[in-house]
């Protein structure tokens, strides 16, 4: 399994270095990258590796997935298709016969891209607070309200959805499923401009008296919370898995930045302090890649417990933004111009401790498993 994993990841490597990186600085301008750019991706097999032949992947261990985020983070591709990934994971895990049939082969494929509309500007991280309402009419869900900073919102046209269909509190959120292409009453707001990860595009979405066949729900009405909470383990591990290969990634310039750059008639790795620096990131990254490689095996065993996935999207996700500022700090002021990669993986990284659950979630989750 070890030959077969390697050699997929070099599958996965050679084409995104082929097919997709010399199109990212293009996507990165224009704030998107195109839904058909996957499509070539999926043809390949990438998308969904994991999911069962008979709905159109290879059947193969949830570390094939893992190892596509990896190579997509080393190539500083944003989180696009780990959002899509997890969406679909929602289908295979909750999803009725019918269901699974109608949308996986194409999330498969890269015929659907998919979004998860979760957040509101009133209810981020408190989904019990969510207001987007679905009312039951007839044979359809009648959705009004409004969500935003959902990535793919703009390019995906396929959502699942958190939406209010009972009373305030968690037994009233259910999850449904949306194909938004031509669908009255749904509207993409603004595509907002972020700090970073510019070729990932995050928009406000607007939902008025948008109507959505009542079999698109996933599950029973008051399931939705549990669905989403049972999924974080694995949600954990497609930022904890970026987070590692973002770390390496970062030593790896800096080491040959430095190696290269001259200061004071010698190379900036000659320093003492510049060595100690990189010896301690490169401490760090193998700690990291440690603890990830552990989770992820884990979690495919079926095994990984929620406080393992919480310490982890903690810790990795600190350590990210800790290692990619102090090699940036190596660079001087190029590392500063967005032209180096290190400037980017910088801006990418903030992200990371917010996203997903806070890094502050994050610590008081862990607490209460120490009080309990």
């Amino acid at each position: 399994m070890d030959e077969d994993i390697e050699t997929f990841r070099d599958q996965v490597r050679r084409f995104i270095h082929n097919e997709l990186s010399p199109h990212l600085e293009g996507w990165r301008r224009q704030g998107y990258i195109p839904r058909e750019a996957w499509r070539p991706f999926g043809e390949m097999g990438f998308l969904l590796p994991e999911v069962e032949e008979s709905y159109g992947g290879a059947g193969v261990s949830m570390a094939y997935q893992l190892v596509v985020q990896d190579e997509l983070a080393k190539a500083e591709f944003p989180g696009n298709i780990a959002v899509h990934n997890l969406a679909a994971h929602y289908i295979v895990d909750y999803g009725t016969e019918a269901q699974k049939r109608r949308w996986l082969p194409r999330l498969a494929s890269g015929e659907l891209l998919a979004g998860i509309a979760l957040t509101e500007p009133g209810a981020g991280s408190d989904l019990k607070a969510l207001r987007t309402r679905a009312r039951r009419d007839g044979d359809h869900y009648v959705v009004d309200g409004g969500k935003t900073f959902i990535t793919n919102g703009f390019s995906a046209n396929l959502l699942v959805m958190a939406v209010r269909t009972g009373d305030a509190g968690s037994r009233g959120v259910s999850l449904i499923v949306v194909e938004t292409q031509d669908l009255p009453g749904f509207r993409v707001g603004r595509r907002l401009e972020k700090l970073g990860q510019h070729a990932s595009d995050t928009a406000e979405l607007f939902f008025d008296g948008m109507r959505v066949p009542a079999d698109h729900l996933l599950g029973k009405e008051g399931e939705g919370f549990a669905q989403l909470m049972s999924q974080l383990p694995y949600e954990r591990m497609l930022l904890c898995v970026p987070a590692a290969a973002v770390i390496e990634l970062a030593v790896e310039l800096t080491v040959e930045y430095t190696r290269q750059r001259k200061a004071f008639g010698q190379t900036v790795f000659d320093f003492q302090n510049t060595r100690f620096k990189l010896a301690e990131c490169a401490t760090i990254a193998h700690v990291v890649r440690s603890f990830v490689n552990d989770c992820v095996q884990r979690l495919v065993d079926g095994k990984l417990e929620p406080e393992a996935a919480y310490m982890a999207k903690l810790y990795c996700t600190e350590q990210q933004g800790k290692v990619v500022d102090e090699c940036l700090q190596l660079f001087g002021g190029y590392g500063y111009m967005v032209e180096y990669p290190i400037a980017r993986l910088y801006a990418d990284a903030r992200i990371q401790r917010i996203y997903g659950g806070t890094s502050e979630i994050m610590k008081d989750l862990i607490a209460r498993r120490l009080g309990a």
